[in-house]
């Protein structure tokens, strides 16, 4: 039995797939899918590419698959939990023809602890994971400390971690978080160019929400 964290960064929701993500879910699994078993090493996985990037809580996969079609020669591993946004991940990958770009559904902490090679990923992302503003939910958010040593254990030399967040108050904890770390440097970036503006973000945006982007490279 596989031992989840006591404490998930994530809320498992009761929203049912589509008819379009159910069928994507079931007829394109076996084409981008990864199991969960024994070890899932990304040079194995993309021997033809020389940077693989973990993003970490795909959601709907609108940015995930824009993202890898921009960087058709980086080669992506999404991870997301609930079966709508795997359907609809895999739906899009699909019409984008991406060769580039497989996908996890688990929880991270369990896919890095028990399944990553350490020092095999050059890059993970994170863009706008649940921020959790109750303050008894914190100890919820994934940026915490044991976070920080599980992904620095997983990438490479000088690889990075790039977080985009559209909650004022958590990215200050995230850049506390950091702060109080000797694994990571950097801080706060303007958004990348090629970060796509979603509509999840637009509509943060048009309720007046500021996302903050962050980049730190493991020391």
């Amino acid at each position: 039995m596989i031992e989840r964290p006591d404490n998930r960064s994530y809320k498992l929701r009761g929203a049912r797939a589509t008819l379009a993500q159910s069928t994507a879910y079931e007829n394109l699994w076996p084409k981008y899918g990864i199991p969960m078993e024994g070890v899932i090493d990304p040079a194995v996985v993309f021997p033809e590419f020389g940077t693989r990037i973990m993003e970490i809580g795909t959601g709907m996969g609108e940015s995930t698959a824009l993202i890898a079609a921009h960087f058709p020669d980086v080669a992506f591993f999404g991870v997301e939990v609930h079966e709508p946004g795997v359907g609809s991940l895999l739906w899009r990958a699909e019409a984008s023809g991406l060769t580039n770009l497989r996908i996890i559904q688990e929880d991270a902490h369990i896919i890095l602890r028990d399944h990553f090679p350490d020092a095999s990923l050059d890059a993970f992302h994170l863009y706008f994971p649940d921020p959790w503003p109750k303050s008894r939910h914190w100890k919820r958010r994934i940026v915490q400390v044991d976070f920080l040593a599980l992904i620095a254990s997983k990438l490479k030399d000088d690889g990075y971690i790039h977080i985009a967040t559209d909650w004022i108050e958590y990215a200050q904890w995230i850049q506390n978080v950091f702060a109080q770390s000797s694994l990571f440097n950097g801080g706060v970036i303007e958004r990348p160019e090629w970060r796509p503006l979603t509509k999840f973000e637009g509509k943060g945006i048009r309720k007046g929400h500021v996302v903050t982007d962050m980049k730190y490279f493991k020391n």
